[in-house]
Parts: structure tokens; sequence; C-alpha cells
């Protein structure tokens, strides 16, 4: 069977998440997909962030940009409140000692005085690479229960999509969101592009009263694809997709047996924290593994 491995902002459970020498390293490693977050800053920047405010687990405070900034510290403010010349202050490479709320604290190798990248950047990086064979995995990180934190959807898949298509990404690429009105839009402005739809338990009430089939609502919206947390995929979510014509890529896998499970169930992806171990698995298993990349030397 063909399974794809996609990394989950990088491979966080290895490298700081939605960083350049995290998504770097994951690119050596070798995943089908790069999976990565993107907000929206103050002065229209596109920026990748998990969170829609600055999180005091994955960013640090080093110092004001300014003397005096009545915005300082920057850490717990809206990232749509501050500017890129604001966050690029920060220390996203998990400054040491590690935040007590940090999950990856084990397995992460922390890389000090790393700053938090632009979308232009990251597809810069992946052009260096000559990544053609790995897709860019977009996930748009817009919460329609807080207006105030997020710019109108359509917009902000419309500044994608743009900056995808001027680095010649975008037939490479696939959008992602929780929120389907991005789906919808991109659906409006790229209908070659992917399109996933996130769900899980907390946010399904998002979009309405969707019934007892949500692989066909998520069709509905435009979704290409289905991005589940894994608690929610049993045969019966399967056949729903099956029925809805969505493949199923769930979200996320850091266990082997879990792994294993997801493949034995028809899964078309898993998204992983530790793109190391399922790889391990693909090959248990006879399985072809994404190659590892490096930067073509140029003569």
């Amino acid at each position: 069977m063909r399974a794809e491995i996609h990394g989950h902002r990088g491979a966080r459970g290895l490298w700081p998440e939605n960083t350049l020498p995290g998504l770097s390293k994951t690119l050596e490693l070798g995943v089908d997909a790069l999976e990565f977050d993107v907000a929206v800053t103050a002065d229209r920047k596109l920026v990748l962030t998990h969170d829609l405010h600055v999180s005091g687990v994955t960013s640090a405070d080093t110092a004001p940009l300014v003397e005096g900034d009545p915005l300082f510290p920057y850490v717990g403010k809206p990232i749509n409140a501050l500017t890129l010349a604001q966050l690029r202050t920060l220390d996203v490479g998990v400054r040491l000692p590690r935040h007590p709320d940090d999950p990856f604290a084990p397995t992460q190798v922390a890389m000090p005085d790393t700053r938090m990248p632009t979308l232009g950047a990251v597809l810069g990086l992946v052009n260096a690479y000559a990544a053609d064979g790995v897709r860019m995995h977009v996930e748009l990180k817009s919460d329609p229960t807080r207006p105030e934190l997020c710019i109108e959807p359509e917009l902000f898949t419309e500044l994608v999509l743009e900056e995808l298509d001027r680095h010649k990404r975008l037939a490479g690429a696939a959008i992602l969101s929780f929120d389907w009105r991005v789906l919808e839009a991109a659906a409006k402005l790229a209908p070659g592009t992917r399109r996933f739809a996130l769900i899980e338990p907390d946010t399904l009430h998002w979009h309405g009263c969707l019934g007892d089939d949500v692989p066909a609502a998520a069709a509905t919206a435009g979704a290409t694809t289905i991005s589940p947390e894994d608690v929610m995929v049993d045969e019966a979510f399967m056949a729903q997709a099956a029925a809805a014509g969505l493949d199923v890529a769930v979200w996320t896998v850091n266990s082997v047996e879990k792994a294993a499970r997801m493949l034995d169930l028809g899964v078309a992806g898993i998204v992983t924290d530790y793109p190391d171990l399922i790889r391990d698995l693909w090959v248990s298993r006879g399985m072809e593994v994404p190659p590892g990349l490096r930067v073509p030397v140029r003569a």
C-alpha cells in the first residue's frame, strides 16, 4: 500500500516547531509533506506560528524592538497586534531552561537564538533544497469564534495563495484549516490546490449542525482530504470518508502501535511529531519511505 508521512510543524518532537532549522532538519530526514502553521501580523505579514497569541512555551522575549515599547513583553500578546519586526525579536528556538509546560522537552533538541520565520522565508528554504517532491501543507490559523484575532478568511487565503504562487509552490501545496471558510475560499481562488478539512471533537461546532456524516459535510465545504484527530478514526469513519470521495490524513500520531492501526484502517497519510519513528514502521512493512534531501551543490 502507499501512505504518506506528514511532518507536523516540521518534526516538533525532534526540533523546535515552525522554525527554519527545524524544517530544514525535517527535509533532510525525509517526509512526503512538510506541515506548518501560518498567521498574520499587524502589518499583514505571514509568519509561522501555531498560536494566535505568542506562546510562552515555544517563544521567549529577548528585548523590546525599541526602548519603552508599550507592547513589550511580547509573550502573551496577540500575533495580529504585533509587527513582524516585533515578533522577530522573540527566540522561538526554545531557550534554556525549558518551559515547565513543554511536552517535548525530553526529545526535542533546542536551537536557541532562532527567529520566527515568514512564509516567504520557508518557501525560499524549500526551493534551496529543490524539494519538488515534498508537498507544502500550510495550515491557516483562523478561528471563527475569535474574529478579533484573525483577518477575514478569504483575504487570509488569498495572501497565502499569492505567496505560494510567487515562489512557484502553489501546485505542490495543500491548504489546511479547522475553519472551513478557508477551504471554501481556496476552492474558489485556486481550485486545483488540495484542501484539507481539519477536524477534532472540540471544534466541530464551528461548522453548525453537521449531522452524523462529517466527511460528507467536509466535501460539501470544498475539502479534497479530511484530516481528523486520531480519536475520531474507526471503520465507520473510514467508510464515510470513502463514500464522500475523500482521503484521510490522521493527526497527530506519535506511536508506532497507533500508526500501525491507522495503516490497517487504510488512511492515506499520517501526521506525526516523530517522522523518524514512522519511517521505521514504513521500513518494517516494506513500504517506500520518502528520501532525505540535501541542498544541491552548485559548481
